[in-house]
């Protein structure tokens, strides 16, 4: 899914980081967890779901907030702002859900977040299809996301159990496809420091 590291016509403002691949696969890491424990916690109690997943997105969120310097675009930039929010997002759900434990809360913040930031991720995506090496890969990520956040509310009557799963299977997928872009950009960068 990844481009190459350096693809034709990339400007120098959105020229990533070599070290880009770390926050990547900490998110990986994040969302691989959290669908581990989906998978093999077989009864999960209501508290259990909200530690879960208030967790996933409050550690997705942060990485996410603290990796959008390695993606080279500045803060303050609009694709800087966009991924702000999208972390933002995703962390402030995450603190809500570690607070509050209900079957109906975990699944109207869940799906607002990742909602919010797939819509945000799919658009800043777009918006850099050509120029910037992640860009394939938000646009996946974000139509994992806004899936994810649209079925999540057909589950709130079957309880914790059915609402992780459909939490932890986006989580799975999202996380499988960062991983492959975590490894893709770190084979590229030790390739680029290689060469003379």
């Amino acid at each position: 899914m990844t481009q190459p590291l350096k693809p034709a016509g990339a400007m120098p403002a959105t020229a990533p980081r070599p070290d880009l691949w770390k926050p990547v696969l900490l998110r990986s890491a994040a969302a691989l967890v959290f669908g581990a424990v989906t998978i093999f916690w077989p009864s999960p109690s209501i508290q259990v779901m909200g530690w879960a997943g208030g967790l996933y997105l409050l550690a997705t969120g942060v990485v996410f907030l603290r990796g959008v310097p390695a993606t080279g675009f500045q803060r303050d930039s609009a694709q800087g702002k966009l991924l702000s929010a999208a972390g933002s997002v995703l962390a402030g759900a995450g603190f809500a859900l570690v607070l509050l434990h209900s079957d109906l809360l975990f699944a109207v913040i869940a799906a607002l977040a990742l909602g919010a930031a797939g819509a945000l991720e799919l658009w800043c995506g777009l918006r850099n299809r050509s120029r910037h090496v992640l860009a394939r890969d938000w646009i996946a990520s974000g139509i994992i996301g806004l899936g994810t956040a649209a079925v999540l509310p057909f589950f709130v009557s079957l309880g914790a159990h059915a609402l992780l799963g459909v939490a932890g299977g986006g989580a799975i997928i999202s996380g499988v496809l960062w991983i492959l872009s975590g490894l893709t950009l770190r084979h590229d960068a030790r390739s680029g420091a290689e060469k003379p």
